[in-house]
């Protein structure tokens, strides 16, 4: 995978897939470009995973097509696993391997000599943290180790697309930065990433677009910063918040009151960030003592509760 190198992506149309009466997918489309990480976002049961799995070259669609980086996972499935890197939700390992043993086997089974395997190894198990626990059994491992050595397994072969299904889970904080880091990394070099989530604040600070999906299709396409720019709830917080309502009661913005900690809190509705610093101007103006104004829920988020609502009123 070179630097700014440009690859084809992921293109999916109209595809369908079906297991027994459910339609698990429906007319599904998705697109995720080379040089960004595309997030996948939707409720359960909405056909996440078994997209992954038809983009993963592990379950053919019924219908509709699909390209990887130019290459048909049905037609040329071993094509696309040899550019692909795979990292499921869980992901069993050998549990009497240690983790070098593993990701050197894993290199082998993709063609990598012995010795260069051993290498990417060692660089990968640095990469992801587990290098003091190189030569333990897969047995110790707790979840999140678990979840890091999946990760340094799907980059073994340095694949020019990757795909992850809740890579964050089990992650702790350190290792969640580390992992936004890396994806980011891979993303500048040329790798077309896809990454699907429920954890959406860690998605705002990852990816460059976003699909979501519901019901076994895609119900809306958006960039990041598109959804920045879109209307917002805002949660405020002042030491008077009777003074804080009148105040807003006063300047005919409405508001809810939210029980949020050991403090209520107004949460507004404000079109895009310029009317949200001209209404703190204002309350600061009046003199509100405001002690906390920000978004009340990320730009995704807010995304994802507008598009599902949508949804579930048709």
């Amino acid at each position: 995978m070179g630097e700014g190198g440009n690859y084809g992506g992921i293109v999916a149309e109209g595809l369908e897939r079906g297991f027994g009466a459910v339609r698990a997918v429906a007319g599904l489309d998705f697109r995720a470009s080379p040089g960004e990480v595309t997030a996948l976002i939707g409720p359960n049961g909405s056909g996440k995973t078994t997209l992954m799995l038809m983009l993963a070259s592990l379950l053919k669609p019924d219908a509709g097509t699909i390209r990887v980086d130019g290459l048909d996972p049905v037609a040329d499935p071993r094509g696309v696993r040899a550019i692909l890197g795979w990292m499921p939700d869980t992901l069993g390992s050998w549990e009497s391997l240690t983790s070098r043993e593993i990701l050197g086997l894993v290199g082998r089974m993709y063609g990598i000599g012995a010795a260069a395997a051993r290498r990417r190894a060692d660089e990968l198990l640095e990469q992801v943290r587990l290098t003091q626990l190189a030569d333990q059994p897969g047995r110790v491992l707790s979840r999140g180790q678990q979840q890091r050595l999946s990760l340094a397994r799907a980059l073994m072969h340095r694949p020019r697309v990757l795909l992850l299904d809740e890579p964050a889970s089990g992650l702790d904080p350190g290792a969640r930065i580390d992992l936004r880091s890396m994806l980011r990394r891979l993303a500048a070099e040329g790798c077309t990433v896809v990454v699907s989530s429920h954890v959406l604040s860690e998605l705002d600070e990852m990816a460059d677009r976003a699909v979501f999906v519901a019901g076994g299709r895609t119900v809306r396409s958006q960039s990041v910063a598109e959804a920045d720019l879109q209307a917002r709830r805002y949660a405020i917080r002042a030491l008077d918040g009777q003074g804080l309502a009148a105040r807003l009661e006063s300047l005919s913005v409405p508001f809810g009151v939210h029980r949020a900690q050991r403090r209520d809190e107004a949460v507004v509705r404000v079109g895009s960030e310029t009317e949200a610093a001209e209404l703190l101007r204002r309350l600061v103006a009046g003199g509100v003592a405001v002690t906390a104004f920000a978004p009340a829920s990320g730009a995704l988020e807010e995304t994802y509760l507008s598009t599902m609502a949508g949804e579930a009123a048709r």
